[in-house]
């Protein structure tokens, strides 16, 4: 079975649902975002080999630029169907035929609020005006689609009258915006439902998101006779957006096992894209295409993806349906499956008691609120597996430092030296200074040492960047004694490298 379907929504299996992008239009209509002309034709043909099946590209009478976009993107051979955006005003229309595409896109306020608030029209003279847009457009032997604005808060009765009229004026598709997100989706059916038993045109469905229910009121409207829902990329739109495209088509796709045209394995590229052009960055957590959408942490759901992934995933959809990675995130929470796993990809084979040392390494950073990088873990990794192995000579038991603008740096190291506890503090001209002088202060009775090479390098970005530092280390003979440690902390990753080649030193000595 390709999918899960629910009771009551077995109609709705292998229904070829068409796929409306609006993105250009409506992700113009988000704060901030400003699209030149080579940038909307790259997206349109992104979104052409993406499959969806109408793009609006954009409403051609507003701006110069915009009718140069429209025209180019309707002259740049797509096989989908390119639309344009306007009003029920002849000179709108004139520009929409002047670029040449394949469907207009007209529209008229229907709800009291907003016909009376924002263009002062009785309701005769909209639906006349609607009747006499849809019929000039239909003059041009062009695809018509008539949208009742604020559709859902427009008075019942009214909009039935007004969407029989647009048919019988010769309309291809109706749309029904949800302009402003309040419908419920049971209230979406049941409106949705009613439209469509009043008329005999396809019904095409534009969700916001005000409320986050611009997805789900679109599925209800599938369910309930829609053919055609309108998406943006990412969710793009004006104030909380629009209808995700990813959502919607993957729910239609996996769960009620309609049909689309979308292929989906470019979902993640073109999200990607849109990202990049927009600057609007993709949330982490967003579903299918946010960086957390196929990622693991937990030890429970790491090992049981490993072996089956259907255990925590959905099964019916995959990352790589979608054109993302799976992803076994290292904190806190992760398990020794998943991080012998993620060791084992990359050919580094730890024994178990290295194993549990680079596990408490990696809790511990994560502890702090820092994460874990692939970077990160094979420097860990490196630095555990490179410890001299046998009984430690000098074990760290204690590190305090203080610091400040109007304090000398000082540090109290308290360590156990071949079973002695012993204890020193010493200053510097900084943290790490005073850190390791200390240490040398404590070791002076077992070994003379130099300080030959110091070498600190921040592994991953960020100001919680963890820190790899390499310490050389010269004794009285000459012999130069090499170790490394990483850790966010500076100091630590100092003291730990330190006393590690030390160990090494005394080793040898004994």
């Amino acid at each position: 079975m390709r999918g899960i379907v629910f009771y009551g929504t077995e109609h709705i299996r292998n229904k070829q649902i068409s796929i409306f992008d609006t993105t250009l239009r409506d992700g113009e209509q988000t704060p901030g975002i400003s699209l030149n002309t080579e940038q909307k034709l790259n997206i349109a043909h992104q979104l052409d080999k993406l499959g969806v099946d109408v793009l609006e590209a954009g409403f051609a009478v507003s701006t110069k630029g915009d009718r140069e976009s429209v025209q180019a993107i309707a002259n740049a051979g797509l096989s989908l169907d390119v639309c344009g955006l306007a009003r029920v005003k002849r000179e709108d229309i004139d520009a929409c035929v002047e670029t040449g595409v394949d469907m207009i896109h007209t529209f008229v306020s229907t709800s009291d609020v907003q016909r009376i608030h924002t263009i002062n029209k009785s309701k005769e003279e909209v639906l006349e005006m609607a009747v006499d847009a849809v019929e000039y457009i239909k003059d041009y032997d062009i695809k018509c689609l008539f949208s009742a604005m604020d559709a859902t808060r427009t008075d019942y009765d009214y909009l039935i009258d007004i969407y029989k009229s647009v048919e019988n004026a010769g309309c291809d598709i109706i749309n029904v915006p949800d302009t402003v997100g309040v419908m419920s989706p049971s209230s979406m059916y049941n409106l949705i439902s009613d439209i469509n038993n009043n008329v005999n045109i396809p019904i095409d469905v534009h969700c916001h998101n005000d409320f986050g229910l611009a997805v789900a009121n679109s599925l209800m409207a599938v369910e309930a006779g829609a053919s055609q829902t309108q998406v943006t990329i990412n969710g793009l739109g004006e104030r909380a957006g629009n209808a995700d495209l990813a959502e919607t088509a993957m729910s239609l796709n996996s769960i009620y096992g309609a049909k689309t045209y979308i292929n989906t394995e470019y979902i993640m590229e073109t999200a990607k894209m849109i990202e990049r052009y927009t600057g609007i960055n993709i949330p982490a957590h967003m579903p299918i295409v946010g960086e957390n959408a196929f990622a693991h942490e937990s030890g429970i759901h790491t090992h049981g993806v490993l072996e089956k992934s259907d255990t925590f995933e959905p099964g019916i959809m995959t990352p790589e349906m979608v054109g993302q990675n799976r992803r076994i995130v290292l904190g806190k929470h992760a398990g020794k499956h998943a991080i012998k796993k993620s060791l084992e990809t990359a050919g580094i084979y730890p024994t178990d008691e290295q194993l549990n040392e680079i596990i408490d390494n990696i809790k511990s950073i994560a502890d702090k609120g820092k994460r874990i990088t692939d970077a990160d873990l094979y420097t860990i990794a490196s630095t555990v597996m490179g410890k001299p192995s046998g009984k430690d000579a000098i074990k760290l038991k204690e590190l305090s430092v203080m610091t400040g603008n109007i304090s000398t740096p000082t540090a109290v190291v308290k360590a156990v030296i071949r079973d002695s506890e012993t204890i020193a503090s010493n200053t510097g001209v900084g943290p790490v200074d005073a850190a390791i002088k200390a240490v040398e202060e404590i070791i002076g009775e077992y070994a003379t040492i130099n300080i030959h090479d110091f070498r600190i390098e921040a592994i991953s970005g960020g100001s919680d960047a963890l820190a790899e530092v390499t310490i050389g280390v010269e004794d009285e003979k000459g012999k130069i004694i090499s170790a490394r440690s990483a850790s966010a902390d500076i100091v630590i990753a100092s003291v730990d490298a330190l006393i590690t080649s030390l160990n090494i030193m005394l080793k040898s000595k004994s």
